[in-house]
């Protein structure tokens, strides 16, 4: 049996993991990174999953949210091999008659396209971000910023004034459907905007959908929906590597089996296998319901029934294709698109959700479809390609006799909008929600938010509290996507638990 000694220890090596063993290295604490993996990266991570020689993402592969995370934009990555690739339409949402709404980088390029589609849509959209755009580090620091966010609505009140202030203020709260009968906008532009407010699992006609939908695409106007050169691992590999400078360190394979604690407060943690690593601090970027297996017998009885009730979001399925070449998209805009949603009219992807949220697999799935190699091609053999897609699918599904029908339907969907893709097919990897759950125990049933988006658990995330990163053992703390302000990959809650771990330990000091 090893004993160790650091000041910090990290549990989980995944984004908001590296982020917070980042921000405590780089102040002088000696800090060890633990994973359960053989490798870091958690859910951003790049593997040979069909044939040689084709990589695909793992689980996440677009990041507009990195681009513009204030957490990453502090850290030298281009030093450490990160490249970022755009291509030419972030987004692009084809209908059935052989034209897709496309969100371009510009935003005066994307009012075009929608006024060309529906006269008046464009100008609308540009009137409701225009002044999103010119102001977005008020908006960025309100939606990406740790508990409590204050700094950014004050900058929202004195960029926009206190009726522009009350109109975001608004926004937050409203559906995605009542936005779009109030732009007003057409067929086309709607079952854009749906699209957009369905990458998270809050229904179009319930509150937080519109903001959802809305900071999206504006993301995409200001820093795009860019994926690394190379594949996601290449973030990862930078966080690594940065984290490996300012004195940090990574160990993979190492399964922690609890936290220690003594006299009210951290130890350090016990690994399989007996082995101790002593600390004083412990930040797990995990699920709250694996903190309560790491950690339960020393959290108050209250505190572990509110971590016990913390809800996930819908289920997920995953494929990924290897291509014998570009996907054949009818509408032009879909073919130099990185993201396609995959859909169709408003009407069918409301009933999609509507279908999974009454428990139901969808007939006809709306998939967010990833074709990441037509801007890199370092991702395929020459004039090969790779694609993936994701679908919502609910909860107690038998996947064993299920998956088989579920990918031909996605694969359907593709066909629809794509004439000849199965054609294309050279082969293909499915996960299933619980194989994605198996890789990664941060994604149960392949929630990919890591949590519901439920507006009630989006503010009080994991539970309620004026700091939602500490528990009640001191030198425990809780950096995951499953702390507020939530998921995508931004590592705002691993940074936020460790400052909330670094101001604590001056103030025991002191």
């Amino acid at each position: 049996m090893t004993r160790e000694r650091y000041d910090a220890v990290v549990v989980g090596a995944g984004p908001n993991g590296l982020a917070a063993a980042i921000t405590l290295a780089r102040r002088g604490r000696s800090v060890l990174v633990l994973e359960t993996a053989a490798t870091a990266g958690g859910a951003v991570k790049t593997e040979e999953l069909t044939l040689p020689g084709f990589r695909h993402d793992v689980f996440s592969s677009v990041y507009p949210a990195a681009v513009a995370s204030p957490v990453f934009g502090d850290m030298p990555l281009e030093r450490h091999g990160l490249r970022w690739v755009h291509p030419p339409v972030a987004m692009a949402h084809p209908m059935p008659e052989g034209r897709a709404v496309a969100l371009y980088p510009d935003l005066d390029r994307t009012a075009a396209n929608l006024d060309e589609l529906a006269p008046g849509d464009g100008r609308a959209w540009r009137g409701l971000v225009g002044p999103y755009v010119e102001h977005f580090d008020a908006v960025r620091r309100t939606m990406m910023a740790g508990f409590p966010p204050v700094e950014g609505p004050l900058r929202v009140l004195g960029a926009f004034g206190l009726g522009g202030a009350l109109e975001f203020a608004r926004l937050v709260l409203l559906p995605a459907q009542a936005l779009a009968a109030e732009l007003p906008f057409g067929e086309h532009a709607t079952a854009w905007l749906y699209g957009s407010a369905m990458h998270g699992d809050v229904a179009v006609d319930a509150a937080g959908s519109a903001v959802a939908a809305v900071y999206l695409n504006l993301l995409g106007h200001v820093v795009g929906w860019p994926s690394p050169e190379g594949g996601a691992a290449a973030l990862t590999d930078a966080l690594v590597g940065y984290l490996a400078e300012v004195g940090g360190q990574v160990r993979t394979g190492a399964r922690v089996d609890r936290v220690v604690t003594a006299r009210g407060r951290v130890a350090g943690v016990a690994l399989d296998g007996g082995d101790c690593i002593r600390a004083n601090v412990a930040v797990c970027d995990v699920t709250p319901h694996t903190l309560l297996r790491l950690a339960g017998d020393a959290l108050p009885p209250a505190y572990r029934a509110r971590l016990a009730r913390y809800r996930y979001g819908p289920h997920t399925l995953k494929v990924d294709w290897a291509l014998t070449g570009p996907v054949p998209w009818t509408a032009p805009e879909a073919r130099e698109a990185g993201t396609v949603h995959v859909g169709g009219p408003a009407r069918e992807l409301a009933r999609a959700a509507v279908q999974v949220r009454f428990g139901e697999v969808p007939d006809r799935p709306f998939s967010l479809f990833g074709q990441q190699s037509l801007a890199d091609p370092t991702r395929a053999p020459a004039g090969r390609h790779t694609a993936w897609a994701y679908t919502r699918v609910p909860h107690g599904v038998d996947w064993g006799r299920e998956s088989d029908r579920h990918v031909a339907r996605v694969e359907a969907q593709v066909e629809r909008f794509a004439p000849g893709f199965c054609d294309r097919i050279l082969a293909r990897h499915v996960l299933t929600p619980p194989a994605i759950e198996a890789r990664n125990a941060g994604l149960p049933g392949g929630d990919v938010g890591t949590g519901s988006y439920a507006l009630d658990q989006l503010v009080f995330r994991p539970v309620p509290g004026l700091s939602p990163y500490r528990t009640p053992v001191a030198g425990l703390y809780i950096g995951s996507a499953a702390a507020f302000p939530g998921g995508a990959v931004h590592g705002i809650p691993g940074r936020a638990a460790a400052r909330v771990a670094l101001a604590e330990s001056a103030l025991r000091r002191w």
